[in-house]
């Protein structure tokens, strides 16, 4: 019934069990495929959710079944904010709590089913999604360390149906999939039977748009990797681990290609702006030269500096302050918000500490005397938003080295900065 052939080396398969019919069906056929064929070893995971009364029995029955199967079952329970769908709150619940339990390489199966997909479609569609949504549900996409995997996209809810019947399993009817005031509920019930009547293969006909909308995404994926691997080049050695691309790369392209390029360099760091937020887009790109923009999205923040554009989330969205001894400069020394940086020194040096630009520091360079730092780093071209986390050292009041840039240096010491390590981190 399902090709599970792709994912035989994962570490770990898991299965998000609910008890409904869908995960019921798929677990059964995972647990049938692990008895008669080498496999990775199973568990199953139930969210428990808390919104409605009747949940409280769920756990007992996927036990009970679990235990039948002689699978380990996972409990977890979640906390869902407020908002105006409850439905997508309880998902991104559901899916936070796989990601953090997934570990590397492993695989988490879902039950979604081709009904769900053409469902899912259709909802998107009414919604005015781009290409993007319109592709529906991937077989396999990313999640946290390991991958989700969706075997049973190609199967018809009635197929799922009669193999539980034929097979006596039993399974959950989830009073609130009955409630039409939930959007997926109304079409189910309300649209697609009249639909299906007009159109017998209606569900499979949308299911089949969304895979061949899929290919089409795919393809301006590579077109978006290939623009994106030239605009990626350039940056300063110095910030190279900083995400950026070139400006002008990007801006002698097509303003289709400009977005898609983006959504595609975006889509693994923050939650995409739906088409009327793109004006930010435009206002950083055409924003004057010396201007320092800012396109705010959800997960982080664009800004534009020294012909770059660059992607700032976690710890580079708050603004380091304060001093900090350093008491024993062989040991690397960690700074608040601010990764942490260690010392190359020829010898001695005295009381050390680091702080931050406060305006009107002044440092010796070899050979050029007393320089003013904020004329240093404009020559250095160090991007604007860099400048006011630099670490500098300082023995007493007199600055030794600014971090990272061997040129701002006392010829017996070098100062490295790690940035902060979640700062770039993919989401």
């Amino acid at each position: 019934m399902i090709n599970l052939t792709p994912w035989l080396n994962a570490p770990t398969w898991y299965i998000a069990f609910s008890g409904g019919l869908d995960s019921t069906v798929l677990l059964h056929l995972l647990a049938n495929h692990a008895r008669n064929h080498p496999s990775p070893p199973l568990r199953a995971l139930h969210v428990h959710h808390g919104l409605q009364s009747a949940a409280d029995a769920w756990p007992g029955h996927c036990q009970a079944i679990c235990d039948q199967l002689g699978i380990e079952l996972q409990v977890i329970h979640v906390q869902v904010a407020s908002g105006a769908s409850l439905e997508q709150a309880a998902r991104e619940a559901r899916y936070a709590a796989f990601a953090q339990v997934l570990g590397p390489g492993d695989i988490l199966f879902t039950a979604q089913h081709r009904d769900d997909q053409a469902e899912t479609l259709l909802l998107r569609l009414l919604r005015g999604a781009g290409l993007r949504g319109l592709a529906a549900m991937p077989s396999r996409r990313p999640l946290g360390q390991g991958s989700l995997a969706r075997p049973l996209l190609g199967i018809a809810r009635e197929q799922l149906h009669d193999y539980a019947t034929g097979n006596g399993l039993a399974w959950i009817d989830d009073p609130s999939n009955a409630d039409s005031v939930f959007d997926r509920n109304y079409l189910r019930a309300e649209v697609f039977p009249p639909l299906q009547r007009r159109w017998p293969q209606a569900t499979q006909n949308f299911a089949r748009c969304a895979e061949h909308l899929g290919e089409a995404l795919g393809l301006l994926d590579e077109l978006a990797s290939s623009d994106l691997a030239s605009a990626g080049e350039g940056a300063a050695p110095a910030w190279g681990g900083l995400d950026s691309l070139d400006l002008s790369v990007l801006a002698g392209l097509s303003p289709a290609r400009q977005r898609n390029a983006l959504r595609h360099w975006l889509g693994s760091r923050t939650r995409l702006p739906d088409t009327r937020h793109w004006a930010g887009w435009a206002d950083l790109r055409e924003a004057a030269v010396d201007a320092q923009p800012v396109w705010r999205l959800a997960d982080g923040r664009l800004v534009r500096s020294h012909g770059r554009i660059w992607w700032l989330s976690g710890d580079w969205l708050q603004q380091p302050t304060g001093e900090h001894a350093w008491v024993d400069p062989g040991v690397a020394l960690a700074l608040p918000a601010n990764g942490s940086v260690r010392l190359d020194v020829a010898g001695p040096l005295g009381p050390l500490h680091v702080a931050y630009r406060q305006g009107g520091e002044v440092l010796e360079i070899p050979g050029r005397g007393r320089r003013d730092l904020k004329r240093l780093l404009n020559e250095l071209h160090v991007p604007h938003f860099v400048r006011p986390r630099l670490p500098l050292l300082y023995c007493g009041e007199r600055l030794l080295a600014v971090a990272n840039l061997p040129e701002l240096a006392q010829a017996n010491c070098q100062l490295h900065w790690q940035p902060p390590t979640n700062a770039q981190g993919l989401s």
